[in-house]
């Protein structure tokens, strides 16, 4: 089944979250492919705030490649940043099965650079820029 979230700009960001969260139920690896810019790290963050993850805690974790936040229950998740990744084995260095099979919400940036090391289970999400510069989320279930 295709699902499709349009956010229509910033003040939207929350609503979408919130309406993802709903309809991935029980996803927890999050693969998010989107060109540069087109906010990636943005939809995170807002779907953070929908957990209760404290905002001025998330950040890009581009340098350090995963960043663990702790959502209203007291959950840990995982955001993590393959931008820079060169080979597979920084991925494994850090622990990647480790937290893909700890069964909590992990949401991958740039996840072209480990393609080849994501399970099936992975949640698939593009994000389009639309001409309007609305963006569109797409996932088939």
């Amino acid at each position: 089944m295709l699902h499709e979230i349009t956010i229509s700009g910033l003040g939207d960001l929350d609503r979408a979250a919130a309406a993802f969260l709903e309809e991935i139920g029980d996803g927890r690896i999050i693969a998010l492919y989107a060109p540069m810019g087109a906010g990636k790290t943005t939809f995170t963050t807002a779907v953070c705030r929908a957990l209760g993850v404290r905002e001025d805690a998330v950040s890009s974790p581009t340098f350090s490649i995963v960043n663990e936040y702790r959502t209203l229950t007291g959950e840990p998740m995982y955001h993590f940043d393959f931008y820079r990744i060169d080979k597979i084995e920084e991925a494994l260095d850090i622990g990647f099965y480790d937290y893909i099979d700890s069964g909590f919400l992990c949401i991958i940036e740039w996840p072209e650079n480990i393609e080849e090391i994501l399970s099936e289970e992975t949640l698939r999400v593009s994000i389009t820029v639309n001409p309007d510069e609305s963006r569109t989320l797409r996932w088939e279930s």
